[in-house]
Parts: structure tokens; C-alpha cells; sequence
């Protein structure tokens, strides 16, 4: 029998799900980033369940709930939605309330996700501050065993997202992150609840230069072999306004930074977009942008702009 696919808006091709999604507003209530992704074409979401710049959460509310739920059901995305955690939230801390209160709302992080049949929970490691990187890992690993234990059962994937390495934030290079993920799976012993989020800008300007697909493919066997693909459950897909290595945190447009260098798909091709893009272990994995909002001047969606670039790239594989 001949396999099906969703129809994309305004037009009456099927395609496969490559699982391209956008990080959108839950302004308004939960269910308004599934609609909107819905409007914009897209294959999944990544949201924030609460606002990330505050420590309390609201309580859930049961409309709000059942609503996102049952929307979910309808797009079919049970297994493909994001939650990124919020930004306050510091397991590496060595100040023990920080990281108590870290605890905490990651706890609550990962409780929201759980109601809202969220499957993947993104978050940075975190920082060392005053200590040094040896005691910061060995802080994360002492906090997910508490945050495995107050969450037993849990089906959510604390995805661990690589980082640019800005001051003393952890997460930079995949020898860390194995070393990250190795002691969290001794403390836990739950190796199927953590992973990785890899995020091509802070790659990129991490110093694993994506601004030439030889590049890319390397970065991806490099991480292969310390991490396994196998345990990347999230992609976060940006261009990088700044070069690599300069351990700077500022996403562009696709094809509009330094690794894209154009919007050419003839250029794209020749990228770390397209190794991502065409690799068979990220095909059925959440692709998220994380690129910066608003309309071109055509009064275009800059969403819609970088989904059509991605999709081009994917469907040449």
C-alpha cells in the first residue's frame, strides 16, 4: 500500500515528515503554538511551558491541558514536541541554594512536559561559576540523581544542549558532553531518559566549523564516535551571525550567517546545513529554528523563509 502524508497548507503534495519545527509563543494558552504551527507548515514545536524568566509556575489549568492534548492528537505529534527549560535554571551551580532552587524548577519542568505529553526536555548544563569545570559536572550529575528520583517513571528526555563555552559555561565540546552523560547514567542509572540537543550555531561558533559541508560531516563523525548519534534526540537548527569560534550565542537566518553564507541552495548545499539536513539520524528527530522572529518586507513569515530553505535542502538529499 501506497504510504500517505499530511497535505502542506495550500497545495496538494505529500511529503514525508521531516520534523522541521519553530520554538513558538505560548501566549494566550498552550494550544495557540500548535496552531500557529499548524498555520506556518511546520512539523513539531518547541515551546516554553512557563515563562522561563521567572522561578514559580502557574498551575496547570485543565482547559489549557486537554486542549493541547487534544490538538496533539489531531496533528499526530505525540512523539515529536520540545520544551526548552528555563534560562534561570543552573545545575552546575556550586552555591548550594541556586542549585537547590535549579533542582526545583527543573523538577517542574520536567512535571509540566509530563502533563502535556511533551516527550523532549532541552536544557544548557550549566555554568561552574566559582568552582571549575571538574566540580560543575560533577554538581549536574549529583542533581539529576535527585531529579530522577523525584521524577520516577517519567517518560521526558532531558536532552543536553551543547553550548558556545562562553565564560564558565559547560557543554562546549562533545568530549564534556560524553563525560556529562556518562556520570549522569552512573548516578542514575536511567541511560534512556538523558540524550543531547545539538544546536548547529553553537557548534559552529563553539569552534566545530559548519561553514562547509566537509566541516559538517566531520563535526557529525566526531560526535558520533564520543556521543552516538543515537542519542541525539533534538536538533536546533540556526545560522550563526558570528564566526566560528568566537564562542558567541547569536542566531541568524538560514543561509544569512556564517555558515549558510547565502540562500542559495546551490550554496547551502556545499554547507554543515546540508550534512544535517540529508543525514539519515536526524531525518525522524525534532528540527528545531530557533531563528529571529517577525515578516520580511514582502510581509512573509521569517519562519516560513528558513522552513523553505530546510525542506530544499532535505528533499535533495
Amino acid at each position: 500500500m501506497e504510504q500517505t502524508y499530511p497535505v502542506r497548507p495550500g497545495g496538494a503534495r505529500r511529503y514525508p515528515p521531516d520534523m522541521f519545527g519553530s520554538h513558538l509563543s505560548i501566549a494566550g494558552g498552550m494550544i495557540n503554538a500548535l496552531l500557529e504551527a499548524e498555520a506556518l507548515g511546520l512539523d513539531t514545536v518547541q515551546v516554553f511551558t512557563k515563562n522561563q524568566q521567572q522561578w514559580k509556575a502557574p498551575a496547570i489549568k485543565a482547559d489549557d491541558q486537554n486542549a493541547w492534548l487534544g490538538k496533539l492528537r489531531e496533528l499526530g505529534w505525540q512523539d515529536r514536541t520540545v520544551s526548552h527549560a528555563s534560562y534561570l535554571i543552573n545545575l552546575a551551580s556550586p552555591d548550594d541554594e541556586l542549585w537547590a532552587k535549579s533542582i526545583d524548577l527543573m523538577v517542574v519542568e520536567l512535571e509540566r512536559c509530563e502533563a502535556f505529553s511533551i516527550p523532549f526536555l532541552v536544557h544548557h548544563p550549566g555554568a561552574y561559576t566559582t568552582s571549575d569545570s571538574e566540580a560543575g559536572l560533577g554538581r549536574i550529575a549529583a542533581a539529576y540523581k535527585e531529579l530522577f528520583k523525584r521524577t520516577k517513571g517519567f517518560r521526558v528526555v532531558s536532552c543536553l544542549e551543547d553550548t558556545v563555552g562562553s565564560g564558565s559555561n559547560l557543554g562546549r565540546t562533545f568530549e564534556e558532553l560524553a563525560d556529562l552523560r556518562g556520570r549522569i547514567i552512573d548516578a542514575t542509572g536511567e541511560a534512556s531518559r538523558v540524550g543531547f540537543c545539538l544546536d548547529t550555531c553553537h557548534m559552529h561558533a563553539g569552534g566545530y566549523d559548519l561553514s562547509t559541508r566537509a566541516g559538517g560531516e566531520a563535526a557529525i563523525r566526531e560526535f558520533d564516535q564520543l556521543c552516538g548519534l543515537a542519542n541525539v534526540r533534538v536538533l536546533h537548527i540556526n545560522d550563526s551571525v558570528a564566526p566560528a569560534g568566537s564562542k558567541k550565542d547569536r542566531h541568524a537566518h538560514i543561509g544569512e550567517g556564517t555558515i549558510g553564507r547565502s540562500t542559495k541552495l546551490a550554496t547551502l548545499q556545499d554547507t554543515g546545513f546540508a550534512a544535517f539536513c540529508q543525514h539519515s539520524a536526524f531525518r525522524d528527530i525534532p528540527k528545531i529554528m530557533e531563528t529571529p522572529k517577525g515578516d520580511s518586507d514582502g510581509g512573509t513569515p521569517f519562519d516560513t523563509l528558513n522552513l523553505r530553505r530546510l525542506r530544499k535542502l532535505s528533499e535533495s538529499r
